[in-house]
């Protein structure tokens, strides 16, 4: 059989709706995991151990097991035990989770580049702990993890395809079902492929954007 991309324009509407939800879930899991994250850093930091070992073990957890399975435990496995979730909360939590411990790692490392003297000073001052952390060491953090943390967010946005195994009208599932209609494969997952490719594209001009003005901060 040849190609026909001439049924690409007849299943705009769905690709469309795909590329919605796939920024729409993209953007809330990026904004989850970057706070997760950075809480996720100060608790691995702290000098309690019931509060560090907690989170240490959830890190263990979400790093050692596939992003799929999490998906599955957090969507099907929770509703056997009464939290019924719909898809796409489901799909919000897992991805948060799971790229949640990454940024953690790449924050606490960047905590830990700061001067412990800044660190110090806000306590000599009256400072509590935590504040010291939130309003001195973590802001300096991020500003020096920016780069590491794009490409946690550029993967993310890859790895959202995933959602489509519980059943998230995103991008992937969107032209999966474009195919199921006109049988044309080839045609509509390069078309996903493409549209996958421009969104990484403007999250990278955006990431830029932010890493400039992060290095002005700094």
């Amino acid at each position: 059989m040849s190609l026909d991309f001439t049924v690409i324009p007849r299943m705009t509407d769905l690709l469309l709706w795909g590329v919605m939800w796939t920024v729409i879930l993209s953007v809330l899991s990026m904004l989850l995991s970057l706070v997760l994250g950075a809480l996720f850093a100060v608790a691995r930091l702290a000098p309690f151990r019931l509060i560090c070992w907690p989170v240490q073990a959830i890190s263990w957890v979400f790093m050692g097991t596939p992003l799929l399975l999490q998906l599955y435990v957090v969507y099907f496995g929770l509703a056997e035990l009464g939290l019924n979730l719909n898809a796409f909360t489901a799909g919000v939590i897992a991805l948060s989770l799971h790229f949640a411990v990454y940024n953690a790692d790449i924050i606490r490392a960047g905590i830990q580049s700061i001067d412990t003297g800044q660190y110090q000073a806000a306590r000599s001052l009256g400072v509590s702990h935590l504040q010291a952390m939130r309003k001195v060491v973590v802001p300096q953090a991020l500003a020096n993890v920016t780069p590491a943390l794009g490409n946690m967010m550029i993967a993310l946005l890859k790895e959202s395809a995933l959602v489509s195994a519980i059943g998230v009208m995103e991008l992937t599932l969107s032209a999966q079902r474009a195919i199921s209609q006109t049988f044309r494969p080839f045609e509509f997952y390069l078309a996903a492929a493409a549209l996958y490719y421009a969104l990484n594209l403007v999250l990278q001009q955006a990431l830029r954007l932010i890493e400039r003005r992060a290095a002005l901060t700094r």
